[in-house]
């Protein structure tokens, strides 16, 4: 099978060995690496963003990345991409010339305008789009009210972009009542998780040495959402139950510790420990290379996440791999990866009295600590590895080429408004 992904924001590359790597970049890296170990041929379209990337990158046998010049050749945040669109879509449509892919998978709403505009201007009518959200602007506006920085045409794009897409690929059940809620037909959605590289994150190996008798850990990029300063607000209650020889490891950031003093959020966070008297148990550590992280998260008692709203989340799989339990907001995708009393522990949003309540109850319990981790390592490796995800990926594809009849593409002027 030819496959066309569409990643506008979200390079592969970044997660095979930049810094600038989320949860899309390795989403989209190690899909298409294990799609390609199938024997299909993918190629990725990403936009350009720095002018010295060469048009076209071989990654690995069947599986190339190709630079769109789509804008400015720099780093625009994602936010402010919806103009370039339609020149990506352009671009892709001129790489594919006279022979479209037999199907298109786009992750992330715009890249969904870019991938069906594509497949009008290629006259590949019969070529269907996947489309993988990753994250859903009604959620994100639920949360962060005034706060979102979308584009306003998210608002009526998104849903047009499910309503025109072949098959949609729901990264867990939460997003399918999300999705329907927006009007989208749920006999269209699969679902299919993230996954998570089982080379890397294992549960042998070494541990980076830590300096108390007990870590917690969290990991991911440093913005209010993720609730970082709830683990924060945790640590005082946690030391009235009797743990005060707790270091909290924070991992994420834009750069290396010594970049955090121009992160606000990381001002914001250290502000608060000083503020709350822990600021000698807390660290933050910045961004660290992914081969670090196994060692790191092994070294961990307990890994907090505790965001407002997860779409999925790939941090508690790559705890759960590495055998180390979770203590999860039971918010979207985490209620999915993580099973409560059986791989962690689920608390309810914003709540730091419940993170406190759960990581004391396992700092305290060294059995139930390793049967968690024990548990969580081998649900990580019997359902999220990539082959599996992949597996489950082509099965939607080839649902999606059965069905047959393409959904009504978006006309332009549907997309027009950019």
């Amino acid at each position: 099978m030819r496959i066309s992904m569409v990643s506008e924001h979200a390079s592969p590359l970044a997660a095979l060995g930049g810094v600038d790597a989320g949860g899309q970049n390795v989403h989209v890296a190690a899909l298409s690496t294990a799609l390609a170990r199938m024997g299909h041929h993918v190629t990725v379209y990403t936009r350009k963003d720095d002018a010295a990337l060469p048009p076209r990158v071989a990654i690995q046998p069947r599986l190339d990345v190709v630079h769109v010049a789509a804008g400015p050749a720099r780093h625009v945040p994602k936010d402010k991409l919806l103009p370039y669109m339609d020149r990506l879509a352009e671009g892709i449509a001129e790489d594919w010339g006279a022979r479209p892919p037999d199907i298109v998978h786009a992750h992330f709403w715009m890249s969904g305008l870019a991938a069906l505009d594509a497949a009008r201007r290629s006259g590949g009518a019969g070529v269907p789009v996947v489309q993988t959200f990753h994250a859903l602007g009604t959620v994100k506006r639920r949360h962060q009210g005034s706060d979102d920085t979308s584009p306003p045409q998210r608002r009526w794009l998104e849903p047009a972009v499910g309503r025109a897409a072949d098959r949609i690929i729901a990264t867990c059940s939460d997003e399918v009542f999300e999705l329907k809620a927006m009007g989208i037909d749920t006999a269209k959605i699969s679902i299919a998780p993230c996954g998570v590289d089982l080379d890397l994150f294992a549960g042998f190996g070494a541990a980076e040495p830590r300096p108390r008798n007990h870590r917690i850990l969290s990991v991911g990029r440093l913005v209010p959402r993720k609730g970082v300063d709830l683990v924060i607000r945790a640590l005082p209650l946690l030391r009235e139950a009797g743990f005060d020889d707790v270091e909290l490891l924070i991992v994420g950031g834009g750069g290396g510790a010594a970049a955090l003093g121009a992160d606000p959020e990381a001002r914001r966070l250290s502000e608060l420990a000083v503020e709350l008297g822990v600021d000698h148990q807390v660290t933050l550590r910045g961004q660290v290379p992914r081969e670090d992280m196994p060692g790191i998260l092994r070294s961990a008692d307990v890994v907090v996440c505790a965001p407002w709203y997860e779409p999925f989340g790939i941090v508690p799989l790559e705890a759960m791999a590495c055998g180390v339990p979770v203590v999860a907001a039971a918010v979207g995708g985490l209620t999915d990866t993580v099973v409560d009393r059986a791989t962690g522990l689920h608390v309810p949003p914003r709540d730091p009295a419940a993170i406190a309540v759960a990581v004391a109850e396992i700092l305290s319990d060294p059995e139930l600590r390793s049967e968690l981790g024990r548990a969580g390592r081998q649900r990580a490796r019997s359902r999220y590895s990539w082959d599996r995800v992949a597996a489950e990926t082509e099965k939607a594809y080839r649902r999606a080429l059965a069905d047959g009849a393409v959904s009504r593409r978006m006309e332009p002027a549907e997309g027009a408004a950019l």
